[in-house]
């Protein structure tokens, strides 16, 4: 029963781009390892860009100095 968790910014992914990223997660784990995809967890956290630090600046400020 494998679970998956993937944090990503919240910066604009749409639902669409979701889906196919737990899609393909989930398809990766079956054609690799074998696991069923019925009992693969996969879920996606959306984290603010000032919750996120990278470097000891948050990700808003890194990306607003460019």
């Amino acid at each position: 029963m494998p679970l998956v968790n993937i944090k990503i910014t919240r910066d604009g992914a749409t639902a669409e781009q979701k889906a196919k990223v737990i899609e393909g997660v989930t398809n990766v784990l079956r054609d690799v390892m074998g696991k069923n995809p019925q009992t693969t967890f996969v879920i996606i956290e959306e984290v603010d860009c000032d919750s996120w630090g990278i470097g000891g600046e948050t990700v808003a400020v890194r990306r607003a100095r460019g």
